[in-house]
């Protein structure tokens, strides 16, 4: 591993431990030649997911692209980052156990509706509001009534 100050190739690992969702080894490592210490993480390589837009291209995953939706969304709502990560991750468990290589931008987008759904129906609405392209206010009416009826 490189030192990020000095760019010495030789290090030692000092701690090693799993972070707290478990999905990631912790490394604290120290540099052989300026002593400095710095954290590495070491997690599970992915299979590689393309989201396939609505003009047919294919862009590869981003899951910080899901993440500033979801922050977007939940602006000034009760909602901690914690909770919009898990969010995240509950929707990449989903892709990655049914082995999706490919996935449309609008079933991602379905599948962030749910979880915000269940989270909370401001954040939902508003979500909603861009994905679905509200383009006037029955539309945006039509949405709230829907989930109105479901309560």
């Amino acid at each position: 591993m490189k030192c990020p100050y000095c760019g010495y190739a030789e290090g030692k690992v000092i701690d090693s431990r799993p972070t707290e969702d478990g999905n990631a080894i912790r490394r604290r490592r120290e540099c052989l030649q300026c002593q400095r210490r710095f954290t590495t993480y070491e997690t599970l390589e992915t299979i590689s997911l393309a989201v396939v837009k609505q003009d047919n291209s294919r862009q590869p995953y981003e899951r910080e692209k899901i993440i500033r939706g979801i922050i977007r969304a939940c602006e000034k709502r009760p909602i901690s980052l914690p909770q919009m990560e898990k969010i995240a991750d509950d929707i990449e468990g989903e892709l990655y156990q049914a082995a999706i290589k490919e996935v449309s931008s609008t079933e991602l987008g379905e599948r962030v509706m749910r979880h915000l759904k269940e989270l909370d129906e401001v954040a939902y609405v508003r979500f909603a509001s861009v994905h679905k392209h509200f383009s006037d206010i029955e539309t945006f009416m039509d949405e709230l009534n829907k989930l109105l009826e479901n309560k």
